[in-house]
């Protein structure tokens, strides 16, 4: 998996990486168990400190989407559904409010946002699983 910081971006580094690793994620490039590269690896191939890594890589396995595995780096984590339906779903609710929020803003149509939308879902992997190849 290869990973790219944008420097001209207005998106702090950290915030770029974390966002990269989780649509690798959800997208099916990254899966359950596979190894990530270590902090001193990432850090040398991005040019970036590797506190910036080390930070991502504690956000990401205290929301249970990496975990650390002594001795033998950091992996993604396994799927777990802590959060009951109805706060997983008041948590998409305000991703999705803030989603038609821009939309509106930037002088989109009700069916230019739905058809957006359903056009990119299929980019992404609904069951976590196999590596996508595309």
């Amino acid at each position: 998996m290869e990973f790219r910081i944008e420097p001209t971006s207005r998106q702090a580094i950290y915030r770029q990486l974390s966002e990269q690793i989780r649509e690798a994620i959800a997208t099916g490039r990254l899966a359950e168990d596979e190894r990530l590269p270590s902090v001193r690896e990432l850090s040398r191939t991005l040019v970036v400190n590797p506190n910036t890594i080390a930070r991502v890589y504690t956000e990401l396995e205290r929301e249970g989407v990496l975990n650390t595995r002594p001795g033998l780096g950091v992996f993604v984590a396994r799927l777990r559904q802590e959060l009951t339906k109805k706060a997983r779903q008041q948590r998409l609710i305000r991703h999705v409010d803030a989603l038609l929020t821009e939309a509106v803003h930037l002088g989109f149509a009700p069916e230019d946002v739905t058809g957006l939308v359903a056009e990119r879902m299929n980019r992404f992997r609904w069951e976590r699983g196999e590596k996508r190849t595309d």
